[in-house]
């Protein structure tokens, strides 16, 4: 179990986490969504250590990282991937790692086969691809068998075999108990992968709830409408301020109205339905309408740029300005 009781993080006069509080529970696939400098990997890093709280607090197992005997064993995490000694081959790395908590050979080799790092074992790390080195990475994780894995884009580089790899291993990790707390910014992959999710936006929580609750929140959400009257029941949505679009003879999709009140409009008016169906908002479209205000940096349209304009513009509502650079990875 993750809980974090007020954790603040300051750079300064930048606020990077801001009184947050959760709970990670065990048994289940916890997403940590946010956009780009919402304070997801700076909240990471001070849960194992890395980064100190300017205030608040936050205990993996019941205990601050820097209490446990043996944290290989309690946590696992994956935070860069990069963070390797690219002269060292994969079996050294992980071997080297094990070293420092007595863990056996025999688990090292079991990581590497459960990673599917097999082939590449003995070449040098810095020889490996984006989704190699995502694999040593969470092989690192798994060396000591932890209660809790922290992983910060886990999937990121793998390709499509790799990622429902990850998806698959962490819901079996979860089945067995354990807790998982990962972050992505691929939404549909979160969908399929959580049970539930908590966003932050500017350094705050934003949302923690059920997967299934979140997206249930989500305004906007399509009704499909089938009518022998198609026409007549077009034009009263519209004059409701619904947005109607007419997709095959006899079927509309509306936008900006619910299930019931299409219904009621129908109902009022005299038209027959043949079908009428809520279409569910995907955790994409609640993901977006929850951070809609809490996007720091944004990028200029592309149109212009597509017509030869220059390099993409970046303006910033933060108080520190990115580069183009690195505010466009």
């Amino acid at each position: 179990m993750i809980e974090a009781r007020s954790l603040t993080k300051r750079y300064g006069r930048k606020t990077a986490v801001d009184d947050v509080t959760f709970t990670v529970h065990p048994g289940k696939v916890t997403g940590f969504l946010g956009p780009n400098g919402a304070g997801k990997s700076t909240t990471m890093r001070m849960v194992v250590g890395l980064d100190l709280p300017t205030a608040g607090t936050v205990t993996v197992n019941g205990k601050r990282y820097a209490e446990h005997r043996a944290p290989l064993r309690e946590v696992g995490t994956l935070l860069d991937a990069k963070a390797v000694h690219t002269g060292r081959t994969a079996y050294n790395h992980l071997l080297a790692q094990a070293a420092t908590h007595g863990i056996g050979k025999a688990r090292v080799q079991e990581v590497i086969g459960l990673t599917g790092l097999d082939s590449v074992a003995g070449k040098r790390v810095g020889g490996f691809s984006l989704g190699m080195g995502q694999r040593l990475g969470i092989a690192a994780a798994l060396l000591g068998d932890p209660q809790t894995l922290i992983l910060d884009e886990p999937v990121n580089g793998l390709d499509p075999e790799g990622v429902k790899w990850v998806r698959n291993l962490v819901r079996y990790l979860a089945s067995e108990g354990r807790t998982v707390f990962l972050s992505s910014h691929l939404m549909s992959e979160m969908a399929l992968t959580a049970d539930h999710i908590i966003v932050v936006g500017r350094g705050r929580v934003i949302a923690d709830a059920p997967v299934s609750d979140i997206i249930g929140r989500a305004e906007g959400g399509v009704v499909r409408v089938r009518t022998p009257q198609p026409d007549a029941l077009e034009r009263l949505l519209r004059a409701e301020g619904a947005q109607v679009a007419s997709t095959e003879q006899g079927l509309l999709e509306v936008v900006g109205r619910t299930a019931a009140q299409v219904g009621d409009t129908a109902a009022a008016a005299g038209l027959a339905l043949h079908e009428l169906t809520p279409v569910a908002s995907s955790l994409e479209d609640a993901y977006m309408q929850l951070t809609a205000e809490e996007v720091e940096y944004h990028s200029a349209s592309p149109v212009g740029h597509l017509a030869g304009a220059g390099n993409p513009t970046v303006t910033t509502t933060g108080a520190d300005a990115p580069s183009t650079e690195s505010a466009l990875r």
